[in-house]
């Protein structure tokens, strides 16, 4: 196992913005390109404080930055979330096995984003939709708890205009807050999309209790678990399988995860 995987390099923030009250954009310079693909996460960390896993936003690119959202959620997330243009901050990554674009080719694509979840799969709703004319049908269900948690609203608004994808936006509740989109849970919609299954791949990522009902839903619709794909957030320590907070029964989830084919956990029903 090389060294450099345990060697934090530095990234200078280039921008940073409030996406929500919790949620924090971050646009990072590197020394050198990445080279992820989507799905994988890095290890971000402030000298002092330790590092947290962080999902990669950005899709794979030959260039020099990277693009993440860190919610605030403890004491190292507080102060990441406090970040400004010219900080610095040290990366370890990228880590996980992240999807390959590859199997998706000729395939309708369903992209089910709960909550966090539209930050990881952005990574790689960017690649698909720049080789659109290598998929099929591409819908994409964004859920969150009220209007003002939903991220990349812009990016959202933009992919709905393209016309050649399906965007179908909800939240859980409105609070009186302007909406435009359907209130309700993520699997609403499934029933209604009439979706191929003979020539579908679904690519979930959200909150562990969306998992097993959206799985339900696209069962009904008549998708089998070799075509889904489920991008799972466990509490990764380490990034290189040696700590096994991140472990599933036999299964590290940050060497041989975070993604996984749903029919590869069929003896770990525990992962969901």
């Amino acid at each position: 196992m090389s060294a450099d995987l345990f060697l934090p390099r530095p990234a200078r923030v280039l921008e940073a913005r409030k996406f929500t009250a919790r949620e924090t954009y971050l646009r990072l310079a590197l020394d050198a390109p990445l080279g992820h693909r989507p799905g994988q996460f890095v290890m971000v960390s402030l000298l002092g404080l330790g590092e947290a896993p962080i999902s990669i936003s950005s899709g794979p690119s030959d260039g020099n930055e990277l693009e993440m959202v860190v919610r605030d959620a403890g004491s190292l997330t507080q102060v990441l979330c406090a970040k400004q243009a010219g900080d610095v901050i040290g990366l370890r990554g990228p880590f996980g096995s992240g999807f390959h674009l590859e199997q998706l080719y000729g395939r309708d694509v369903l992209f089910v984003c709960g909550g966090l979840g539209l930050v990881p799969l952005r990574s790689l709703i960017l690649p698909v939709l720049a080789q659109r004319a290598r998929f099929g049908r591409v819908v994409l269900i964004s859920g969150c708890r009220t209007p003002a948690d939903e991220l990349y609203r812009d990016e959202l608004d933009a992919w709905a205009a393209r016309g050649d994808v399906e965007v179908i936006r909800l939240v859980d509740r409105t609070e009186h807050q302007p909406w435009s989109g359907q209130v309700g849970l993520v699997t609403a919609p499934i029933p209604n999309l009439g979706l191929n299954p003979d020539k579908l791949v679904a690519a979930l990522c959200g909150p562990p209790v969306m998992y097993k009902f959206v799985v339900l839903a696209l069962r009904g619709a008549g998708v089998g678990n070799h075509q889904i794909f489920v991008d799972l957030e466990r509490r990764m320590r380490c990034g290189v399988g040696k700590c096994g907070h991140c472990q599933i029964n036999d299964v590290t989830c940050c060497t041989q995860g975070p993604v996984f084919r749903l029919s590869d956990l069929a003896d770990r029903p525990e992962a969901l």
